[in-house]
């Protein structure tokens, strides 16, 4: 199953309402560097408001999206995450130190426009 990327003015949003499984983050992450590729984007908005748990696979993937995006020029802010994935998210050793973060999708898009207003 494929994860919906909307497309708002220069932005992308991503709300994540499925499990996600190895292959659908890797469709994911393919689908995502294509969308920013393609609409020249500048931000990207994931939610994960729905995404209760992850394994150290999914993590890392979350992981490179980041990077990715960041290296196409597109400034990625992760909202809506839940205490279970932020503590696997340590755990597994993952940093996101330079990635802002937001509570919900509406702070996430202000968030967003902070960050790229400079």
């Amino acid at each position: 199953m494929r994860i919906p990327i909307l497309k708002l003015n220069q932005y992308l949003l991503i709300s994540i309402q499925v499990e996600l499984d190895d292959q659908t983050a890797l469709e994911f992450q393919e689908d995502l560097l294509q969308k920013i590729h393609v609409e020249g984007s500048s931000g990207v908005v994931i939610d994960l408001t729905s995404v209760d748990m992850i394994d150290s696979f999914i993590a890392k993937v979350l992981g490179d999206v980041v990077d990715m995006s960041n290296l196409m020029g597109a400034k990625v802010v992760l909202t809506g995450i839940q205490p279970a994935v932020a503590i696997t998210l340590i755990d597994m050793g993952i940093k996101l130190d330079s990635v802002p973060t937001a509570l919900d999708l509406e702070q996430g898009l202000e968030k967003l426009q902070q960050e790229l207003e400079g």
